[in-house]
């Protein structure tokens, strides 16, 4: 599959909706812009790095700001723990997604 350009979450964070062009909206127009630029597994990752700086209530901040879930975040955070082996070319597991039309289809 071709990488999707994925466009940019618009934060609704109290901060960003008070002060559009102040430097809180600022910073999380950034943190989406590079979000925006990642595949799944590198926007879990980052996702949970920023979480985990923030410390304390920094998941749900971060789900606030990024329009990711919190159990995506959460996902982030364990595998900066816990990092997979090696990295590998795909970044979805092999055999996920639907089935292709013509397993599904019956042949008379």
């Amino acid at each position: 599959m071709a990488d999707q350009v994925r466009k940019p979450h618009i934060c609704d964070c109290p901060a960003c909706r008070q002060s559009p062009q102040g430097e809180t909206a600022e910073e999380h127009r950034a943190i989406n812009r590079v979000l925006a630029s990642l595949n799944e597994r590198a926007r879990r990752l980052f996702a949970g790095l920023l979480a985990k700086e923030r410390g304390h209530g920094g998941v749900v901040t971060l789900a606030r700001i990024t329009g990711l879930s919190r159990t995506t975040i959460r996902r982030g955070i364990a595998e900066l723990v816990q990092p997979a082996a090696v990295a590998e070319r795909r970044v979805r597991c092999a055999g996920g997604g639907r089935k292709r039309v013509e397993k599904k289809r019956r042949r008379w």
